[in-house]
């Protein structure tokens, strides 16, 4: 993590201080800056994506995207839209699926999700248990974007309520990800 800088995308309800987002902004945060969304709880994709890009034209240096959740679908909606050459690449952690969730009907704009390979490389982690989508549609999700899928078992939606803590996991697989 020594050369890179990275971009927190949270999802629906921000990151709350026990999740792992959270915590690795504490611990580093000279090297973690977060999306602040205006609108949290009632998303709206155009909203979202306009803010991430606000994000990323400051940019000057090589930065890897960190999403959860409808994050993801954020980064994925922003790629589909805009570009930059700052972007190293996108660890992005528990995709929801907003088709056939019943949970996220609310959820404004986000769908469809677009089947594009991203500009950058990327990996996608998921649970077995994830409440938010299947490992199926989790996999699914990591073949349309080119993405590298990683199934990492039984963590629920890879958030505070999973109990990860600090995720030194997660941790490893990122800078895994960044070093291949």
């Amino acid at each position: 993590m020594e050369d890179h800088n990275f971009l927190m995308i949270p999802g629906l309800g921000s990151s709350g201080s026990t999740h792992w987002q959270s915590l690795w902004e504490v611990q580093y945060p000279e090297k973690y800056h977060r999306v602040e969304q205006l609108n949290w709880d009632l998303p709206v994709c155009d909203e979202w994506i306009k803010k991430l890009e606000e994000e990323i034209k400051k940019l000057s240096t090589s930065t890897y995207l960190v999403a959860h959740s409808l994050g993801c679908l954020t980064v994925v909606h922003w790629a589909n839209k805009y570009e930059s050459e700052c972007i190293s690449g996108a660890f992005l952690v528990a995709p929801p699926d907003i088709v056939n969730s019943k949970r996220l009907n609310f959820i404004e704009g986000f769908n469809p999700v677009p089947n594009i390979k991203l500009p950058f490389k990327s990996i996608v982690i998921a649970s077995t248990n994830d409440q938010y989508a299947s490992i199926e549609r989790a996999n699914e999700f990591a073949n349309a974007w080119g993405s590298e899928f990683v199934n990492i078992g039984k963590k629920g939606h890879i958030n505070a309520t999973s109990n990860l803590g600090n995720w030194e996991e997660g941790q490893e697989l990122l800078n895994k990800f960044i070093h291949t």
